[in-house]
């Protein structure tokens, strides 16, 4: 179920919205029932304020801002915490619903609130330490803490896991869970995560927007395993695909310390799925990346996957992999002017012209076809393989690291090959 907690209309724009909903669809998290629009529910809520107000669990409070700003600076001044200092509790009721008020719930000031917490163990809470809080503003909306527990009441919520951070709100839902008379959900608070420096993460660490990650290059299911491999572990196991992860998880093995986020072994394991991708899918996978560098492919779905396959096992993201596989998607290439002065130098010429009027007559290109035409050539000019193959493939790749020299030829095609050794030539003459 999915339920969009959007009561902070500051905070709650579209955009965020949408993002949400973007975020979940890529990385294939779906969902049965919603979503569900808190902002869309106010007449639901407003309908269990005033179940609170006729019981007499809730109050109308007419303090207004100014007023209230002024007794959390005499309580600062009085080193007390600035809490409600409750003024309006004990009013009667009368009929002042027509002036400007919050609604507060009548929060308990004596016993405890007590948390099983799933990850943190029994942690008790004192009533005495909390104040009234504001359930209704005065506009007449209500506030996430009433909201929610209205909601995971009707909604039939079961468990509720969250960061520890909101550890400090959940003592005060028992008591609204408790004062509209509804079962509690099981509570599970889980660590934060922490940057490499075992500060909490933020975007210095790589925390960034899901979408973010996507446009990156990385898949889905790498990401959505990492995440959840930060927060539980199943033995030593690193790598699990969706099937196993809801298999095998449970929340005994939630992680009671906090994850470190590690963005290289976060790359490590995109390129695991990367690398386990099926060259059609792979094709598929990277073809926009391809589109938003500006580059063409020169062949049709077959060809670029037999292509990009050539390049699998070195790339860690699409963009890496497309970066990579730029010397197939370009109809010439620049020489890398360091791997040039090494390599195509003019005592390789003739081998070089050898080799390509060896490629021009070969009846069938293949990758057999073209070891065979460097075994010739090499035996011609008495050369050993690496001292053609490197200037061969700066030639055609502009670099001196490529995939197999055979396999990168075969892929450019003849028409390709042909031009690059043609004009590696020309800058020999």
């Amino acid at each position: 179920m999915l339920r969009i907690e959007d009561t902070d209309r500051e905070r709650s724009t579209d955009a965020s919205i949408a993002a949400i909903l973007e975020s979940l669809e890529w990385l294939q998290i779906t969902w049965d029932e919603g979503p569900f629009f808190q902002s869309r529910r106010t007449a639901t809520y407003v309908a269990e304020v005033d179940r609170l107000l006729t019981a007499g669990k809730a109050y109308r409070c007419y303090c207004t801002t100014e007023e209230l700003d002024a007794k959390r600076r005499a309580a600062l001044a009085a080193g007390r915490k600035p809490a409600y200092d409750g003024t309006c509790r004990d009013l009667p009721a009368g009929d002042g619903a027509s002036r400007p008020h919050t609604v507060r719930f009548r929060s308990p000031k004596d016993g405890e609130t007590v948390i099983d917490d799933i990850v943190k163990g029994r942690v008790v809470f004192q009533n005495a330490e909390f104040d009234d809080l504001i359930i209704l503003r005065t506009d007449g909306t209500p506030t996430y803490n009433f909201c929610v527990v209205v909601d995971d009441t009707e909604m039939r919520i079961t468990h509720v896991l969250r960061g520890d951070d909101h550890l400090a709100n959940t003592p005060r839902q028992i008591l609204l869970y408790q004062a509209l008379g509804a079962a509690l959900p099981a509570f599970g608070h889980v660590p934060l995560i922490l940057g490499t420096d075992k500060a909490r993460l933020s975007k210095r660490h790589g925390a960034m927007a899901v979408t973010a990650y996507r446009d990156m290059g990385f898949l889905p299911d790498a990401v959505c395993n990492y995440l959840v491999r930060l927060g539980w572990s199943h033995g030593d196991q690193e790598i699990f695909s969706r099937a196993e992860l809801i298999e095998k998880f449970n929340l005994e093995a939630i992680g009671k310390s906090a994850g470190v986020f590690d963005y290289e072994k976060m790359l490590w394991l995109n390129s695991h799925y990367l690398r386990a991708l099926a060259p059609a899918d792979l094709a598929a996978a990277a073809r926009p990346f391809i589109a938003r560098a500006g580059l063409a492919v020169p062949g049709d779905d077959a060809w670029l996957a037999q292509a990009l396959a050539t390049l699998q096992e070195r790339a860690k993201t699409l963009v890496d992999l497309v970066e990579q596989a730029h010397f197939y998607l370009t109809a010439h290439v620049a020489l890398d002017p360091a791997a040039a002065a090494k390599f195509l130098k003019p005592e390789i010429a003739p081998a070089l012209r050898s080799l390509r009027d060896a490629c021009a007559t070969l009846d069938a290109w293949t990758v057999a076809s073209l070891e065979r035409a460097f075994e010739a050539v090499l035996a011609q000019h008495g050369l050993k393989l690496g001292k053609l193959a490197q200037p061969v493939r700066v030639a055609v790749t502009g670099t001196a690291a490529s995939p197999g020299i055979f396999e990168v030829l075969h892929v450019l095609g003849r028409e390709r090959t042909l031009a690059r050794l043609d004009a590696a030539l020309a800058t020999l003459r």
